[in-house]
């Protein structure tokens, strides 16, 4: 690699991950939820989104928008977001430009949360280790501080919607020790989200899911 290419590739990272620093320190939060191709319905559930950070706007001081937006990982518009969402069912295909996107924005300071809607491990796992090749998702242990932050989960994520009658599983790809993305598997803790008719979740199990997902938010922006 040539110095000028060198320059511009550290003038660019620079330049994005300053956005995603000022984002998380002077801006209303918001979510950006992840579109993607290969057939999944990335797009369900859009009330989701809002219902969390209406919880966290009103048991919180963080500063939120409660807002649906969706980004498309094949533009720039990625870098405006502090934490991205994905879920969805089925199959998930990411473009090697969307990999070299996501990787810099999650090496910049940015933070992926995936939740398995059902149906998505297997293609996810193969997706992100397209950007992560040198890497597995490992479990992230009950003693994270993830799970304790502000809310206690001694057990580890809530079990709000029963998929396979699995144990809940929360697993982690890191970039410089630093937790990057989080993945939650057999758990699906954005069901309980949305308004309590949409799935008709138990209003005990949704609760748990608002404050499962305001531990995913504080953390991301502390860390």
């Amino acid at each position: 690699m040539n110095l000028r290419v060198l320059l511009i590739l550290i003038l660019f990272l620079a330049f994005f991950s300053e956005k995603v620093y000022s984002q998380n320190h002077t801006s209303e939060v918001k979510l950006g939820r992840v579109k993607y191709s290969g057939g999944g319905d990335w797009y369900n559930d859009p009330s989701a989104e809002p219902q969390l950070l209406n919880f966290i706007k009103n048991n919180t001081n963080i500063n939120v928008a409660p807002v649906y937006e969706f980004v498309d990982l094949g533009t720039d518009n990625i870098f405006l977001y502090p934490i991205l969402f994905l879920t969805g069912h089925g199959n998930v295909n990411f473009t090697d430009s969307e990999v070299r996107r996501l990787r810099a924005y999650l090496q910049n300071g940015g933070f992926l949360y995936i939740d398995d809607d059902y149906g998505l491990d297997s293609y996810i796992r193969r997706e992100m280790k397209k950007v992560f090749p040198e890497q597995e998702f490992v479990e992230i242990p009950y003693s994270h501080e993830i799970f304790k932050t502000p809310y206690s989960f001694p057990n580890g994520a809530p079990k709000v919607h029963e998929h396979d009658q699995k144990v809940p599983q929360t697993y982690g790809l890191f970039h410089d020790g630093r937790l990057c993305v989080l993945f939650t598997y057999e758990s699906n803790p954005s069901d309980g989200w949305p308004e309590p008719e949409v799935h008709n979740v138990d209003p005990d199990k949704r609760l748990q899911a608002l404050k499962f997902g305001t531990n995913i938010i504080v953390w991301a922006l502390t860390n």
